[in-house]
C-alpha cells in the first residue's frame, strides 16, 4: 500500500479480512527494503564475519535509501576518538542516518558530530539537526539564523539532509507561533529547503497535540518531508499524561496513524522509552524469552517499532560499542514482529501501564455517528469488561482464553444486539474527533474493540 494512498488502514484492514496486527506485520514485510551493504563486520569468527545487511527505508519523493537504524548522537561519549569510533563502526555497518542539535551536551554535540563524519565521503551519511530556539531570547530571526547557520559550520557541511523545527507542541500554538511563525522563520526555512540547502524538512513533536495537528492539516502549504514522534510499545496506547501544564492527549498510534494517512513518514524516538523496555521485569522478560530465547528486549522493541511500514528510521543513542554491535544486529536484517508477537507486546504493554479503560462519560456529543456506530454504547461495554475483569484477554495459550474472548463478544451482543452499530463498522472518518469534549482519539478507541473480537489464539 502506497503511503500517498487515501485508503485509511480500517479499510485496508476490512477489505484484505485480516486482523490489525496480522496486516501490521503484511505490510512490513512488503516495505521493508533489505540492501546488503556489501562489507563484512570486523572481527575473525562467528557472527562478526557475517554480511552486513542493513534494513533500509525509502524516502517518499527522493528515493533516498534510509538506514531504518539511526544513530542518535545526543548521549554521546567526551573523547572525540571513541565517538569516531562509533561513527566509522557505524558507517562500516550500513547505518547512514545521524541526528544532532545545537542544545546537545551544552552545545558541543554538532561539533563532534561533524569531526566524526567529515572524515567520511559526504555521499556515505545523512545528517539532520534542528531549529533549538527553544529560549525566549532565540526566537528573534537574527538569533535563529545565527544557530542555523551555526550548524552548518560545526557539521562542517554545505546542506543539511534533514532539518527538524525542533520540540514543537510544550507551548502550544502560541509557542509555535512566537518560534516559527509570527518572526518570519519557517518562511526563512522553507526558502532554504527551496534553495537546496536543507534537503528535507520536518519537525520533532513533544506535548500538545493540537500543535501537531494544526502543522499536519496543513500539508498543503508546508509539504513536510518527516516528522519526529516519540514511539514505542508501550506509549501506542498508554502515552496521555499530565505534564508541566500541558497536555499530551495522544498515543502514539494516534500520531502514527495520522502521519500515514497524511503521506508523511515518521522518525522514531524513544523507542526504548527511556530505557524502561530494555528493564522490564523479570515475569514480563520471561514471556519473550520462551519465544526468542536468545533476544534481548531491545531488540523486541526495535523490531516493533520497524515492523511498522511507514517508520524511515529508529533513532538510538548509542554511546558504548556493545550497544551499537547489538543495534547493528537487531536491523541487519530486521525481523518484523509477528502477529502472535504482536498479541505478547500489546499485553505486556497493558499490564505495564495498568489495562486502562476508555474515558467517556456517555455525554452523546459525538453522535450521531454517520456510520451507525453507537460509540457511547461501545465504550460503555468496553469498560464494564474490564471491571468484571473479562479484560484484558490473558495469554492465548492459557485455559481461559476462549472462555473470556467468548464472553467479551456474548456480552457485546447483549449490550448492543444490533450488530450494524458496533464498533466493527467504524470507518476511520474522525467526523466524531473534534465533538468529543474528553479529547478522546474514538477511532482508535474502537481499534481497541475491534481487535479484542479478531484476537485468534
Amino acid at each position: 500500500m502506497d503511503n500517498n494512498t487515501n485508503m485509511n488502514r480500517r479499510k485496508f484492514l476490512q477489505k484484505l479480512g485480516l486482523g490489525a496486527s496480522s496486516a501490521l506485520t503484511l505490510l512490513a514485510m512488503n516495505k521493508l527494503n533489505i540492501l546488503g551493504c556489501g562489507l563484512k563486520r570486523p572481527g575473525s569468527n562467528g557472527d562478526n564475519d557475517a554480511p552486513c545487511e542493513m534494513t533500509y527505508r525509502t524516502q517518499n519523493g527522493t528515493g533516498e535509501k534510509i538506514s531504518l537504524l539511526g544513530f542518535g548522537m545526543m548521549r554521546l561519549p567526551d573523547s572525540q576518538d571513541e565517538v569516531n569510533r562509533l561513527v566509522d563502526y557505524a558507517i562500516a555497518h550500513g547505518v547512514n542516518y545521524f541526528d544532532t542539535a545545537p542544545m546537545y551536551k551544552g552545545g558541543h554535540n554538532e561539533a563532534q558530530t561533524g569531526r566524526a563524519l567529515s572524515r567520511h565521503p559526504r555521499e556515505k551519511y545523512y545528517v539532520a539537526t534542528k531549529m533549538s530556539n527553544q529560549s525566549r531570547h532565540q526566537w528573534g530571526l537574527s538569533e535563529s539564523k545565527k544557530m542555523y547557520e551555526k550548524s552548518f559550520r560545526e557539521l562542517q557541511v554545505d546542506y543539511i539532509d534533514y532539518y527538524l523545527l525542533h520540540g514543537v507542541g510544550g507551548g502550544g500554538m502560541d509557542e509555535l507561533r512566537g518560534r516559527f511563525l509570527d518572526n518570519g522563520l519557517l518562511d526563512f526555512l522553507l526558502e532554504e529547503r527551496e534553495a537546496g540547502r536543507i534537503r528535507h524538512l520536518g519537525f520533532s513533536y513533544h506535548g500538545d497535540v493540537s500543535v501537531f495537528d494544526w502543522l499536519l492539516d496543513n500539508q498543503d502549504k508546508y509539504h513536510w518531508d518527516f516528522v519526529q514522534i516519540q514511539m514505542n510499545y508501550l506509549d501506542w496506547r498508554h502515552a496521555s499524561l499530565e505534564k508541566s501544564g500541558w497536555k499530551r492527549d495522544a498515543d502514539a498510534e494516534y500520531l502514527y496513524e495520522k502521519l500515514e494517512k497524511t503521506g508523511v513518514q515518521a522518525v522514531v524516538m524513544e523507542p526504548l522509552r527511556g530505557g524502561s523496555l530494555a528493564r522490564m521485569r523479570d515475569n514480563l522478560k520471561q514471556r519473550l524469552t520462551a519465544i526468542r530465547p536468545d533476544a534481548t528486549p531491545a531488540s523486541w522493541a526495535f523490531r516493533w517499532v520497524g515492523s511498522h511500514p511507514n517508520i524511515l528510521t529508529t533513532l538510538s543513542g548509542m554511546n558504548q560499542m556493545e550497544h551499537l554491535e547489538a543495534n547493528v544486529r537487531t536491523f541487519s536484517p530486521l525481523a518484523p514482529c509477528t502477529d502472535a508477537e504482536n498479541r505478547v507486546l500489546e499485553d505486556i504493554a497493558d499490564v505495564m501501564a495498568g489495562f486502562p479503560v476508555i474515558p467517556c462519560t456517555a455525554c452523546a456529543y459525538c453522535m450521531p455517528c454517520p456510520f451507525g456506530v453507537d460509540i457511547p454504547g461501545n465504550f460503555a461495554y468496553y469498560n464494564e469488561a474490564v471491571e468484571k475483569q473479562i479484560l484484558p484477554l490473558p495469554d492465548p495459550q492459557s485455559t481461559d482464553y476462549a472462555i473470556r474472548k467468548q464472553q467479551f463478544a456474548d456480552g457485546l451482543k447483549k449490550a448492543l444486539p444490533d450488530t450494524s452499530k458496533w464498533a466493527t463498522q467504524c470507518t476511520d472518518c474522525e467526523a466524531c474527533l473534534s465533538k468529543c469534549p474528553q479529547q478522546i482519539r474514538i477511532p482508535n478507541q474502537m481499534v481497541r474493540i475491534v481487535e479484542t473480537l479478531s484476537k485468534k489464539s
